[in-house]
C-alpha cells in the first residue's frame, strides 16, 4: 500500500472528512514520525511496532566491480520492530 491507496480507504470509511483534510493528517502524523527520528528518538505505536534509529560504524568495504576497498563513513539507518499484535496478525495468531 502506498500513501495515496491509505489517505483514499481513510476517506473513503470516514465520509464526513474531506479528503485534503486526511491528507493533511496522514503527512502531519509521517512528518512526527521522521522529526522525532531525526532527533534520535523511538516512535512507538502499540500493537504495531516501534521506528528507532541505529548508528552504524564506519567501515572498510569493498567495490564489487573492482574489489577495491572503500571506506564507508559511520552513518544513522532507519530501523522498525514489528509489535507482538502484528506479528500475531501475520504469523495466523
Amino acid at each position: 500500500m502506498i500513501r495515496s491507496e491509505l489517505i483514499q480507504k481513510i476517506a473513503d470509511e470516514n465520509p464526513h472528512l474531506y479528503q485534503r483534510d486526511v491528507e493533511r493528517i496522514v503527512n502531519t502524523i509521517f512528518e512526527e514520525i521522521i522529526d522525532a527520528m531525526a532527533e534520535g528518538n523511538r516512535v512507538e505505536l502499540r500493537g504495531f511496532g516501534a521506528f528507532s534509529v541505529k548508528q552504524r560504524d564506519a567501515r572498510t568495504g569493498r567495490n564489487p566491480r573492482t574489489g577495491e576497498a572503500v571506506h564507508v563513513e559511520a552513518k544513522c539507518v532507519p530501523f522498525f520492530k514489528t509489535g507482538k499484535l502484528l506479528r500475531e496478525r501475520l504469523n495466523g495468531g
